[in-house]
């Protein structure tokens, strides 16, 4: 299957669009495609119920015109990618050292409590998937805090929590 016909297949016109909008930020060689990488990778995930299949992955490298490797070590390593199945809301709860010593721990066995799942797993009904613990989440003053949905919620505590994942559809 040609590049294009990878892309068309597993891009919408809107999602080429959309990456090509982030290509014409860059200049026009290698290092621009590889700066557009994060962006392409987003929007592709984002038309895919929040996570990349393999397919998706080869059709974003194959229309960057980059090594399929180069978009795998970026996919792979963020864990703003995911790249298998999610729920519909990302749930990450920071747990270094100053949530740590505010109470992240406890609200992380809260959640994992609250939503009857552990770090890593997804709801039954496919509402939630709680991400793995993050080493770092730069909300530090706002101790504790967790990312739902890449939407910063800072000084917790179980009771803001229970607020919060209860107003996820």
């Amino acid at each position: 299957m040609s590049s294009e016909q990878l892309a068309e297949k597993y891009l919408t016109a809107h999602q080429r669009e959309e990456i090509d909008h982030w290509l014409a930020k860059y200049p026009d060689d290698d290092k621009g495609r590889r700066s557009a990488v994060i962006p392409a990778l987003h929007i592709a995930q984002e038309g895919n119920g929040g996570w990349l299949s393999r397919e998706l992955i080869d059709a974003v490298a194959e229309y960057l015109g980059l090594p399929t490797t180069k978009v795998y070590e970026v996919a792979t390593f963020y864990s703003m990618f995911d790249t298998s199945p999610v729920g519909r809301h990302k749930v990450n709860v920071c747990t270094n050292v100053s949530c740590m010593l505010r109470g992240g721990e406890e609200l992380l066995a809260h959640i994992e409590e609250r939503l009857g799942i552990t770090v890593g797993e997804t709801t039954a009904d496919g509402r939630v998937t709680l991400k793995h613990e993050d080493e770092c989440l730069a909300g530090c003053t706002g101790a504790p805090m967790m990312l739902v949905d890449e939407v910063y919620h800072t000084n917790l505590t179980p009771e803001k929590v229970d607020e919060i994942l209860e107003n996820l559809e």
